[in-house]
């Protein structure tokens, strides 16, 4: 439900040009939309302080609670650059995840995950659309119980195809100094003990998908990169 929402919508051709709206939901947290059209480009921005409504129209997300969404896309004629971004959220049930965690011997995390959930700080994708093809240039996702760089393609209706790092807080704080050691609660005091983390892949038809992981030792430049910005920026 929104209150006090004002501004303007101008459609053209059943899309819309140009908007500008405001709202408030009835927790007060806000809802700002803008459309600019110039010849063949088009800038969309949506902000939502409460994120719920949009997120749980995906039927792959399940028990999403809290967060706030700040989406950006730049379109030129049939491609669209896209960045979209959730803050601090939780999240109770994401099959593919339950799915990894389980594989990497993760029971610890994949619990939770089940139960409570699993909080994030922070969730940044940034994408490609081209007609049926979106490409997916990076997921990074990071949070006390773990974090996930993610890279890959997503043919619509025909085919997924993304590959993975996932790694637990503890090889994080055990790496970079910088988050909660969750100890034996989250990996578990046998299990995955000494694992850095895991490589994954999902691939296949979206009904027929397939989830492979393997451990890794070392933690690749890129991910302690990622790591290290998303902590700099918090503090």
């Amino acid at each position: 439900n929104l209150e006090n929402l004002i501004g303007f919508l101008l459609i053209k051709k059943n899309k819309i040009f140009e908007a500008n709206l405001s709202g408030e939901f009835e927790s007060k947290k806000k809802l700002n939309f803008t459309v600019n059209t110039s010849n063949d480009s088009k800038t969309t921005t949506l902000f939502l302080g409460h994120a719920e409504p949009i997120v749980r129209k995906y039927n792959f997300i399940k028990g999403f609670d809290e967060g706030e969404l700040d989406f950006y896309s730049f379109s030129n004629n049939d491609e669209s650059k896209s960045t979209l971004k959730i803050y601090n959220f939780k999240l109770k049930e994401l099959p593919a995840l339950t799915k990894i965690l389980t594989l990497a011997s993760l029971q610890g995390i994949a619990d939770i995950l089940s139960g409570e959930g699993i909080r994030f700080s922070e969730f940044e994708m940034n994408f490609t659309s081209n007609k049926n093809l979106i490409t997916i240039d990076e997921i990074y996702a990071i949070g006390p119980a773990m974090s996930i760089l993610v890279e890959g393609y997503v043919e619509k209706n025909r085919l997924i195809s993304l590959r993975g790092t996932l790694v637990p807080a503890t090889t994080i704080n055990k790496f970079i100094g910088s988050l909660p050691v969750l100890g034996d609660i989250l990996v578990g005091s046998k299990t995955g003990e000494g694992v850095f983390g895991v490589s994954f892949k999902i691939k296949g038809p979206p009904k027929k998908l397939e989830t492979t992981v393997n451990p890794i030792k070392t933690l690749t430049p890129r991910f302690i990169t990622r790591t290290l910005e998303k902590i700099k920026k918090s503090n």
